[in-house]
């Protein structure tokens, strides 16, 4: 490892010589006061938000759909739950409407979703950066005719967040300037969208404080730039992960000790796939590297992949996330104290039951030679979440840079896009 510390201004002035903005963007506070001049602005006016989009234009949504809104529920005038947040503006703002994020072109699911919607109510929010995405834009079509059927204003409506010059969605928006525009920053790329409009927007529509997500993010971009490597825990991930993958640790498990953290699994799992999965290096080399995600969840997987974690292959490496507080603790009832089955759960809570599980595992993999790591938040809440997402984007971008690659492009999802349209045609 400290032979690769030398290697970290280096790589900084690499990753910065690529153009990109995902740090950068974190620091756009005129787009942030618009986005919350818009919640503000339609508060209360839509029971149901839905999001148009795949790929990055939705898994950040996700992710703080299920990090932050427990239940996916309306939860009601949001003040009694901020109180002690007065600056929030989800402490101003009325009922929270219902997300539903809708990133599949399943036509059952698109059905079932449609049948659960008052349109007069109902706010969609279109996501492409190009524009031309296709699975959105035949989404977008499908309830932009439902729309036009019951004799609504599409500005009323919907929502767009696309590319400030180009493409159909800004073609559209150009033609009927009433419907809400909100731009994804040319520099920066779907996978890395998460802390622009693209989920903002959703985000300060459900109340989320998007301030203190780009604060955290902000204190982990500050990390993420430190030339000392001992300091830099993006570069140390990225080095850990790099490491191990020359090693033929190959698969990367996420394994979360909550819940909530699902759909960040889900999030890393994109950034990290289609970020380092290359075919070329640099150098026009082939070299087909990449490294594999796997989501897990514990204790749920301790029952389901755990076993195979232990004695299957070794070709993995565990990435534990552990949730210091869960808030007030939830004691468990035990009505049979002195019967063996039970007996040592004491005056134990279910935090305390999801952390010692979480410790076992851990140690029995260490027995086992199975490398695993832990990346313990204070509690879940916005700024945590922001510079979660700080982490692993400052860590791709720096294992893109071991590998010799570039994080940036995806050559591979570019290519089965254009056959599937070829396809197309001939139906």
């Amino acid at each position: 490892m400290e032979a690769m510390a030398a290697s970290l201004p280096e790589f900084l002035k690499k990753i910065k010589g690529r153009g990109q903005g995902f740090y950068e963007v974190l620091d756009d506070t005129k787009t942030a006061d618009s986005i919350e001049v818009f919640a503000k602005k339609t508060s209360g006016r839509y029971e149901k938000i839905v999001v148009l989009g795949i790929g990055g234009s939705a898994l950040g949504t996700k992710c703080l759909q299920q990090a932050l809104l427990p239940l996916f529920k309306m939860r009601g005038n949001m003040a009694a739950n901020v109180a002690d947040k007065a600056t929030t503006p989800a402490a101003t703002m009325g009922p929270i409407p219902q997300l539903h994020v809708l990133d599949n072109i399943d036509p059952t699911l698109l059905r079932d979703l449609d049948a659960t919607l008052d349109l007069k109510k109902t706010l969609f929010i279109v996501v492409s950066k190009s524009g031309d995405t296709i699975e959105t834009l035949a989404q977008y079509f499908y309830f932009q005719k439902r729309v036009q059927e019951v004799g609504l204003k599409e500005a009323d409506h919907f929502v767009f967040i696309t590319d400030a010059d180009k493409g159909l969605l800004r073609e559209i928006a150009a033609k009927n300037p009433n419907i809400q525009t909100f731009e994804v920053p040319k520099n920066v790329g779907g996978r890395f969208s998460v802390l622009t409009p693209v989920s903002l927007v959703p985000a300060a529509l459900m109340g989320l404080d998007i301030r203190q997500l780009l604060h955290g993010a902000q204190m982990m971009r500050d990390v993420f730039l430190n030339l000392d490597a001992e300091k830099n825990l993006c570069f140390q991930l990225a080095a850990i992960q790099y490491l191990l993958g020359q090693k033929g640790k190959t698969i990367n498990v996420f394994m979360p000790y909550s819940s909530h953290l699902i759909g960040f699994t889900e999030w890393v799992t994109q950034l990290l796939a289609e970020s380092i999965g290359k075919a070329l290096n640099e150098k026009g080399e082939r070299v087909n590297v990449g490294l594999t995600p796997l989501r897990a969840v514990g204790a749920t997987d301790q029952h389901a992949q755990s076993q195979l974690f232990h004695e299957g292959p070794n070709d993995k490496l565990i990435v534990f996330f552990e949730i210091e507080n869960f808030g007030e603790p939830l004691a468990i009832p035990n009505p049979y104290p002195d019967h063996p089955a039970v007996s040592f759960l004491k005056n134990a809570t279910f935090d305390q039951l999801l952390k010692t599980e979480k410790q076992g595992t851990e140690q029995s993999l260490i027995e086992c030679d199975r490398p695993n790591i832990t990346i313990r938040l204070d509690c879940l809440d916005e700024a945590s979440l922001g510079g979660l997402f700080m982490l692993f984007e400052g860590a791709t971008a720096f294992l893109a840079e071991f590998y010799g690659i570039n994080a940036f492009d995806q050559p591979g999802v570019e290519r089965s896009k254009r056959l599937g349209r070829e396809i197309l045609k001939y139906i």
